[in-house]
This record gives C-alpha cells, sequence and structure tokens, in this order.
C-alpha cells in the first residue's frame, strides 16, 4: 500500500461506508487515540494501521464520520513517547490503541482509567500490564505478538538453514527489560544446546549499529537474529543491508524485513493483530470493560523465504524449510 492510499483510506474512511452502518452506532462523533512508536511514514506502520481501519470499518466506524482518530508518531525517541502518550490523554478520547511495547507502558503511566487495546503486547504480565491474560484486571488489553518460546525457534530455524552458524549475533532494543531478558533467555537456552555462542547486539543508532554489526562479522560462522522490537523497524533497511554486505545469515522476527530483501522470518501476522484489535476497540465503545476482555495471543505464524537472497549468501535452502514455508520469494 502506497503512503497516499493509506492517507486517503484514514481521511476517506467515512465516505466509503453506508449511512446506515453509521448510525447503528448512533450519531454522536466518538474519539479515540493511536500512539506508535514508530515513523508515520514507515510502510509496515501505515500497512498495520490500514489493517485497523479496516476493521473499524467492518464493525460499522467511519474516521470522520461517527469516529474521530487522534495519532502520534514518536519513532525511537522515549522522551517524545511519555510527551505523546501525555498529549492522547489530555485529549480524554474513549479508547487509546497501543502499538508495540513501549506505548503501553508510556499510556499507562499517564492513565490508569482511559482503556488502551495494546495490538503487539510484549510479555504483558511480566511488564505488569495485566494482571492475568484471562482477567487484566485494569484498564488494559489487548493482543500479545508472540509467545517467548518463539524467540528458541529463530534460533533453531538459524541453524537449520545456515548449519555452520557457531556464532550469533543477537540484534535487539534496550531500554526494554521485560521483552529483552524474556526473548534472550529464550535463544541462549537453544543456542547452548546447539553449542552456539551469543553476541547481544543493541540497536540504538545507526553509527553504532553499523560499527558493532561490522565488528562481529569479522570472525567467521557468524549469523544474526532480529528480535521483537520497534527499533529494528526504525533501522530496518541498515540491518538488511548489514546482512547483505557481510554475507550473515539472518533471521527476522517480522515479515517486512524478507519481502525487502532478508533471508527468512518466523513470526506471528501482525496486520491481522490490529485488524483484531479494531475489534476490542468496538466493544470497549459500545460498553464493554477491558478489565473483562482477555489478552489473546496470535492465531497465525507465517514462515517467510527469500530463495533470492539465499542464492546471494550462497545457501542452500532445505526442502525442509521450503515444504513448510507460507510463502517463498523468489
Amino acid at each position: 500500500m502506497s503512503r497516499r492510499e493509506f492517507i486517503t483510506l484514514l481521511g476517506g474512511a467515512a465516505a466509503a461506508w453506508p449511512l446506515a452502518a453509521r448510525a447503528q452506532q448512533g450519531e454522536r462523533m466518538r474519539r479515540i487515540g493511536v500512539l506508535m512508536n514508530t515513523a508515520a511514514d514507515e510502510p509496515e506502520s501505515q500497512a498495520r494501521l490500514a489493517a485497523f481501519m479496516q476493521g473499524l470499518q467492518q464493525a460499522g466506524w467511519g474516521a470522520g464520520g461517527n469516529l474521530r482518530i487522534d495519532y502520534r508518531w514518536s519513532p525511537g525517541d522515549q522522551a517524545r513517547l511519555r510527551k505523546d502518550a501525555a498529549e492522547l490523554v489530555a485529549l480524554r478520547p474513549e479508547v487509546i490503541l497501543a502499538g508495540v511495547g513501549a506505548t503501553t507502558f508510556a499510556l499507562q503511566q499517564a492513565t490508569r482509567t482511559i482503556p488502551i487495546v495494546m495490538a503487539q503486547g510484549i510479555d504483558p504480565v511480566g511488564s505488569g500490564f495485566v494482571e492475568s491474560l484471562a482477567r487484566p484486571g485494569g484498564n488494559t488489553t489487548g493482543f500479545i505478538q508472540f509467545e517467548y518460546s518463539l524467540a528458541g525457534k529463530w534460533m533453531e530455524l538459524l541453524k537449520e538453514v545456515a548449519p555452520g552458524t557457531t556464532r550469533v549475533g543477537v540484534l535487539r532494543e534496550p531500554g526494554t527489560p521485560s521483552a529483552q531478558v524474556g526473548q534472550w533467555t529464550m535463544i541462549q537456552a537453544v543456542a547452548q544446546s546447539f553449542g552456539a555462542e551469543l553476541k547481544p547486539i543493541e540497536l540504538r543508532d545507526a553509527n553504532e549499529i553499523e560499527r558493532a554489526v561490522t565488528a562481529f562479522a569479522r570472525s567467521p560462522d557468524a549469523g544474526l537474529i532480529v528480535v521483537v522490537s520497534a527499533a529494528s523497524l526504525t533501522h530496518r533497511e541498515l540491518i538488511i543491508a548489514l546482512a547483505a554486505q557481510h554475507r550473515l545469515p539472518t533471521v527476522y522476527a517480522y515479515r517486512v524485513f524478507v519481502t525487502h530483501g532478508g533471508l527468512i522470518t518466523y513470526g506471528s501476522d501482525i496486520a491481522s493483530q490490529y485488524r483484531r484489535a479494531a475489534g476490542y476497540v468496538d466493544r470497549i465503545l459500545k460498553g464493554e470493560n477491558p478489565a473483562d476482555l482477555p489478552v489473546q495471543a496470535p492465531t497465525k505464524y507465517e514462515l517467510v523465504v527469500n530463495l533470492k537472497t539465499a542464492k546471494a549468501l550462497g545457501l542452500t535452502m532445505p526442502d525442509t524449510v521450503l515444504a513448510r514455508a507460507d510463502e517463498v520469494i523468489e
């Protein structure tokens, strides 16, 4: 989806839906907020919010018709994220959509009363966002984008497609302790069984990432795992380019990396998470309590392989991987 198409979808959603659909919700304009920890023009973020808008439209809501949506974008800046969260809360929306994990934390610091719907929660119980998955108990509910056991599968997948890998750099975001520790712990447990050595690589600024990956790649038999984080999307093009430049087999958490030249990904269908989040926003606008709406896990995981990249890296993709793949890019 192009940026122009995305903006058209956001701005013209109300006109595309019959007046009868809007009337079902009543004539009063309702107000919601959206807080994202990525740039507004990031293509993957556009796709996710397009899915969210589609979900709202299917429930009878139209931006500019019976619904007003206030957006805040805070790419890679925690101070700005906290400021944007406070600004959204001050607008008194009836519910706020939170993107990846750090957005939920910032919103909870700003309000414990306005309902928050996570589209990409990471360990919401361990992070203290909810009391339990079945009974969240506060003002926050939504959807988790993966369970920590998935992180171990990234390590297994890397060894399957590049058996000679003995050193693994794990690209992770600093400042998110629960998510960072959980993913690292699961990768570490599997790496030990393979006898692989792990090296954390922090996703800070572009120069530091380039220096760290370049230094790591100087020794042989190296590969990378890029875990779930907003920072990985911010630096997506750089990470893909570095992996290609240094011929590093790399497993990614997000599909968009592979469609833009990365090797392989295994993860949840993030767009569907936003579409499902729209369903929870609809239910809350209709009077349901977020404390009573269970936090839900993904319903679908996708394995995507880029054969062109595999060829460039000198890798032969195993038949066992190709047989399991949901999509093969040639």
